[in-house]
């Protein structure tokens, strides 16, 4: 069975690809146009035979970055909801907690990671773990909040007028309004999570994710082989980030009107 793509789909494909594409050739050719030296710059083609030659272990270190950020990610919007729903209940905590979050999320990754490593093993991964959750944290806490406070005034005194209670204008007017941001925190905070948790591998911890790995390449002049890990990287923070964008459409068609053959709209 073949899939046809909406000329919808095409335009949103096709641009970046074709855009990807042009700028990987004129990579290639700057490179040897130039000359440029493989300490310097290398090459599209080169990376990816070094990515062939070293898919294992790359994945293995996917996996270590990866998990890394998928724990972080869960806990972190785990929290970032439960703690929206407090502050947009309980205004003056609100306006407590969130200059605190702000100073806390302003403190750069290595200062944090530094602090973290000394108090737990040089194997363990809770620091980087912890850093990918107070980043994404932060990013669905202020998204979330947003949604639920920034509601429409006719809209809950609409609700009012139908004495309805403070839970049954949270569940019926603010959740849903607040559900495009939680998506559009998660868009942003899905590729966040996967730099935060590799960049946190430069200041210590166990040797064995993606943040390690290029560091340690780079530091032996093998800078094919740290660009292979790159685009590792890359594919790692894409995939986060097409899992949140897959889960915002299911949740868009599942909560979808549908329409009988007499017109009339039903859920």
């Amino acid at each position: 069975m073949t899939v046809a793509l909406s000329p919808r789909r095409l335009r949103s494909v096709v641009p970046p690809l074709v855009f990807g594409l042009a700028f990987l050739a004129l990579w290639e050719s700057a490179v040897r146009g130039f000359d440029l030296k493989p300490y310097f710059l290398a090459a599209p083609t080169k990376i990816v035979g070094e990515f062939a030659d070293n898919v294992g272990l790359i994945w293995d270190s996917s996996m270590v970055s990866g998990g890394n950020a998928f724990v972080g990610l869960v806990v972190g919007t785990v929290l970032g909801v439960a703690m929206s729903f407090v502050l947009s209940r309980y205004r003056f905590l609100g306006e407590l907690v969130t200059p605190l979050a702000i100073a806390l999320n302003a403190i750069p990754i290595f200062v944090l990671v530094a602090v973290l490593n000394n108090m737990y093993s040089i194997t363990s991964e809770i620091p980087r773990r912890f850093m990918v959750t107070l980043v994404v944290y932060f990013i669905v806490l202020v998204n979330v909040a947003k949604g639920l406070t920034q509601v429409k005034g006719t809209h809950v005194e609409l609700m009012r007028s139908y004495a309805a209670s403070d839970f049954e204008i949270l569940r019926k007017v603010r959740v849903p309004n607040a559900k495009p941001y939680l998506f559009t925190a998660l868009k942003i905070a899905a590729p966040a999570s996967v730099i935060t948790a590799f960049v946190s591998e430069y200041f210590g911890g166990s040797q064995n994710g993606l943040g390690s790995r290029i560091t340690s390449n780079i530091a032996n002049s093998r800078n094919a082989t740290a660009w292979a890990y790159v685009l590792g990287a890359c594919l790692l923070g894409l995939g986060f980030y097409i899992i949140s964008v897959a889960l915002e459409n299911v949740t868009r068609k599942e909560g979808a009107p549908i329409a009988t053959k007499q017109g009339k709209i039903k859920k």
